[in-house]
């Protein structure tokens, strides 16, 4: 039984929801044919018989016991004008011909179709006709002394024959009364086998009802639920639960592929744990490493700038005063002390700005762009009378930010917009602003050499120079500083490479609550 059981179920395992479902869809429609058919048959069949008998048995042995009621009703009409010549008799005759006619023609066609029963209409016809040919009509025609005198002599022959007559017709309705009741018995067991038939169907369907819930519980429902059940679990952090299920096919692939989703869950959690765990070391060494780099920017701001000062005063003094008294490499010698002294101040000075950038300088207030415009103008005041600059700018926003921090990203940007200007060509500088969305988008835009498209990137890097600085002084810092303190307050910067025309610089602020208010004030200002 085992081993049966085990290929059973081995040849219906590979079986899917959806074989499962027309299998058990197309058996209960071939049952339910079949048993609505039986049903349609028993339905035909107790129609049938209750036509047969409504329409056909009943009518036949009324009109039967019609025809015998309206014969001898004519048999007394006429045995009555007979023995007493008054003709009042032959009422119930005359109207017993009219009933026999109707009865006759109602009769007919009722037995057409029933040999027996039609032998039995033609014996009574037979012996009516005989009847009246003999009795009745000779009679009936007779003056009342003729026909009391007819009917004395053939009374004898009138009783024989209409004995013979009454004979026949109770043979006729007793042949009609059993098939009546014949056909009223089938009726009867074809209800009852009616009954039987739909109480079958009924309890057939129910059945099926039954066996399609549990089949649908068991290979379906069930299954799922489990298989909810496990996914919940693990959606709820229990990884570690195996998920499984039984039923058909696809549904244990379904398990199989969220149980292979499961593991690579848990893989992908072991290695995001792996990786947090390492970004935390990493965090931490970041930390430790900035806190060493904060630490080396202040000893190199703070700490060198004393001996660097003394060294360079020093070599200074020893410039003017043994100047031209040494020979001329003592002069140069001197002189690239000098002049590395004040670049290495340089350096340490806008490495310094650049550390408090975001550390030190990191007060948030509405600052008004225009007033810091105006600032960074007369800054660079000698250096825009000495090259002939021209900058103009379009009316400036007040945004929400570092003042200082605001006032060294315009000077930077209008510095180096003077200094790499064309040879022989005045600097031509120009500031916009405009509002995109929630930010606001400036742009210092120049006529000097440009940047090619490779360096449009490195020049954002710290201490990364694109040229000598015999050719153009500085520690390349400046676009560096920039960078930072726009990408401080939320921005970013970049350079536009579809402006051939020289430098364009463009950078993002955002448009905070307090900047909204001044969204009137930059209009205004645009205004004449």
């Amino acid at each position: 039984m085992n081993s049966e059981q085990s290929v059973t179920e081995g040849a219906f395992s590979g079986w899917t929801t959806r074989r499962w479902l027309r299998a058990g869809v197309a058996s209960t429609l071939v049952v339910l044919a079949m048993l609505g058919s039986l049903g349609g048959w028993a339905m035909w069949r107790t129609s049938q018989l209750t036509d047969e008998l409504v329409d056909r048995r009943s009518p036949a042995l009324i009109e039967a016991m019609r025809l015998e009621a309206a014969l001898v009703n004519q048999e007394t009409g006429i045995r009555g004008y007979g023995l007493s010549g008054r003709s009042d008799f032959l009422s119930p005759y005359q109207q017993g011909e009219t009933d026999e006619d109707a009865a006759l023609r109602r009769l007919r066609p009722l037995v057409e179709y029933d040999a027996p029963a039609r032998a039995d209409l033609a014996e009574v016809e037979k012996l009516a006709r005989r009847w009246q040919e003999r009795i009745a009509r000779p009679v009936s025609s007779a003056s009342p002394e003729s026909a009391v005198r007819l009917a004395t002599s053939r009374a004898e022959e009138g009783k024989t024959t209409f004995d013979s007559l009454r004979r026949t017709m109770n043979g006729q309705q007793a042949r009609l009364q059993a098939e009546r009741t014949a056909t009223n018995r089938e009726l009867r067991q074809a209800e009852t086998l009616r009954n039987w038939m739909f109480a079958v169907i009924a309890l057939v369907i129910l059945l099926v009802a039954a066996l399609i819930f549990e089949g649908l519980r068991r290979g379906v429902t069930g299954p799922l639920s489990r298989l909810s059940a496990s996914a919940r679990d693990v959606a709820r952090g229990r990884f570690d639960r195996t998920l499984s299920v039984t039923g058909p096919s696809d549904l244990r692939q379904l398990a199989l592929d969220l149980e292979s989703m499961r593991r690579r869950l848990v893989e992908e959690l072991q290695f995001s744990e792996d990786s947090r765990r390492l970004l935390d070391e990493q965090a931490e060494d970041l930390k430790r490493s900035n806190t060493e780099l904060e630490q080396f920017a202040y000893v190199a701001s703070h700490d060198l700038q004393e001996p660097l000062r003394k060294v360079s005063s020093f070599t200074q003094l020893l410039q003017r005063r043994y100047g031209g008294q040494l020979d001329a490499k003592a002069d140069q010698y001197i002189a690239f002390a000098v002049d590395g002294a004040n670049r290495m101040q340089s350096l340490i000075n806008d490495l310094l700005a650049f550390s408090r950038v975001g550390r030190v300088l990191n007060d948030h207030q509405k600052v008004d762009l225009e007033a810091v415009m105006d600032g960074a103008l007369n800054d660079l005041g000698v250096a825009i009378e000495e090259t002939g600059a021209e900058i103009t700018h379009d009316p400036l926003p007040t945004v929400v930010g570092d003042a200082s921090q605001m006032g060294m990203l315009w000077q930077n940007l209008l510095s180096n917009a003077i200094k790499f200007r064309s040879p022989g060509q005045p600097p031509r500088i120009h500031v916009s602003a405009t509002k995109d969305g929630a930010d606001w988008q400036f742009a210092v835009s120049d006529n000097g050499i440009g940047i090619a498209p490779e360096f449009r990137e490195k020049v954002f890097v710290l201490f990364q120079r694109l040229h000598t600085k015999d050719a153009y002084p500085g520690t390349g810092i400046g676009l560096a500083m920039c960078k930072k303190v726009v990408e401080f307050h939320g921005g970013g910067i970049t350079i536009d490479p579809e402006y051939t025309s020289g430098t364009r610089v463009v950078f993002t602020l955002p448009v905070t609550a307090a900047g909204t208010d001044t969204d009137t004030d930059a209009e205004r200002r645009a205004q004449p």
